[in-house]
């Protein structure tokens, strides 16, 4: 059967329909935890090897538009992941047929949107980056960095839809296998562009970028080799436009949600810019931790998404529910021990990637970071009830959470940033995750009482 484990040589496939719920989450999440933070060490190698060869204004010329890259590979990611859904649902359904249905559109749709992304972000870049009031002295860097990233978003979406495909029919390993070779090469990218070739801003964005490329051209071929479940043949590939309409619902939001979000970023980034080149290169250290240290949180919440959306698809609500409250305790404990971490360590961190001699800007970094540490356990159940109802296929009504994260971030930072400067971006984050997270509370339990009583009619 479909919904059983199946394996080719290695695990390629496996159920998450039955068994322990938070066993079988947490070893899928491992895998998952490990990927995301090979994934934060691309960012974390090249802020350090930026910061500490190149200098800080090096470091905030690759930071300067961290929101714009959040705004439009994370529509990418997201829609990825929202097309990735379907896939989950019918694997959990032993829907054979229908799952490779699902694979071939979203292959489909995510080259057009490949093809999409990179046109327009491409032909926009300078405008993005004046947009953003990057400062003077590092915005040739900036641009020649944001340049590079944009012209491979295709190499981005590869390895995103691939590994999310995996994932969906329970195998994280693979993708965080060949995530983690990336990585390295990319370190070493890093300091062979950097170092030895002395490329600067842009050496470090040709080395992210070869390394996204290598880690979806394996994920690509593994799939071609180790799983045939996933193989489409020729009767499989025939456009349905009730399948490609179902995907563009489940990925689209998705994707706008994440965009949405960043907007938010941008403009909050956009007025912490405006303050100067030292609290950009400080922002930009706090930001790349806080990222690393939102990692377990991104992976606890991507494995409860599998595990819904494929017990969803086998009709087991109640399991769901099971999966829920287990993963939400251990997210919230995770939460509190990681925001004390950022409070009483968060300076020494942010030497990883700025000198000694930078104090204002280590103290940026240290502020930032500690006023995030107070309510970074909210990032707990923001992430949970998003998922799941996500993965229960209401990408639509998560959205919204989105539009609050993106109206919050922007209120704060338009109105109170010209008043009291620094001190107001350092609070911008936690006012977005305390709104969203209301939402969500309340819509997540709406959205799983409607698909409870859907099945009961069904089962009726």
């Amino acid at each position: 059967m479909m919904g059983q484990q199946k394996r080719t040589g290695h695990e390629a496939i496996q159920s998450m329909t039955s068994g322990s719920p938070i066993r079988l989450i947490t070893e899928f999440m491992l895998p998952l935890l490990l990927g995301n933070l090979f994934q934060q060490a691309y960012n974390m190698a090249d802020g350090m090897i930026v910061g500490q060869i190149l200098g800080a204004d090096a470091l905030a010329a690759v930071g300067a538009t961290t929101s714009v890259q959040f705004l439009t590979l994370g529509l990418c990611i997201g829609s990825c992941a929202g097309f990735a859904i379907p896939v989950a649902q019918s694997f959990g359904a032993g829907q054979e047929g229908k799952l490779r249905s699902c694979v071939y559109h979203a292959g489909v749709l995510s080259a057009a949107l490949a093809v999409l992304m990179t046109l327009i972000t491409a032909i926009f870049c300078s405008r993005i980056v004046t947009l953003m009031q990057t400062p003077a002295e590092i915005y040739r860097d900036a641009y020649r960095y944001l340049l590079i990233i944009f012209l491979g978003i295709p190499f981005n979406i590869l390895y995103n839809l691939t590994a999310s495909i995996l994932r969906a029919v329970g195998n994280s390993r693979a993708p965080f296998l060949f995530l983690a070779l990336s990585t390295v090469l990319n370190i070493f990218l890093d300091l062979f562009c950097i170092a030895v070739l002395g490329w600067g801003c842009q050496g470090a964005a040709i080395a992210t970028v070869a390394s996204e490329a290598l880690s979806g051209l394996f994920c690509l071929l593994y799939i071609i080799r180790r799983v045939p479940q996933l193989h489409i043949g020729k009767a499989d590939r025939h456009w349905d436009k009730k399948t490609a309409g179902m995907l563009i619902a489940m990925g689209i939001p998705m994707g706008l949600q994440y965009s949405i979000t960043a907007i938010g970023s941008m403009v909050m980034q956009s007025a912490n810019n405006s303050l100067g080149s030292v609290y950009v290169s400080g922002f930009t250290a706090g930001t790349k931790l806080k990222q690393l240290f939102i990692s377990p949180f991104d992976a606890m919440a991507t494995a409860l998404a599998t595990y819904t959306g494929q017990n969803y698809g086998a009709g087991r609500m109640d399991r769901v529910r099971q999966g829920l409250q287990e993963v939400l305790r251990m997210a919230v404990l995770y939460g509190v021990g990681a925001g004390l971490g950022m409070i009483f360590f968060g300076r020494g961190m942010a030497g990883w990637f700025l000198s000694a001699k930078n104090t204002g800007a280590l103290d940026a970094a240290a502020r930032y970071l500690r006023c995030m540490g107070y309510l970074y356990w909210v990032l707990a159940p923001l992430n949970v009830y998003r998922n799941v109802c996500q993965a229960l296929g209401f990408s639509g009504r998560a959205i919204f959470a989105g539009v609050l994260e993106m109206s919050a971030r922007s209120a704060v930072a338009t109105v109170f940033v010209p008043l009291f400067g620094y001190a107001a971006i350092c609070w911008t984050d936690q006012s977005a995750w305390v709104s969203a997270t209301i939402y969500l509370f309340f819509m997540c339990r709406h959205v799983m009482r409607r698909r409870e009583q859907e099945l009961a009619q069904q089962k009726g």
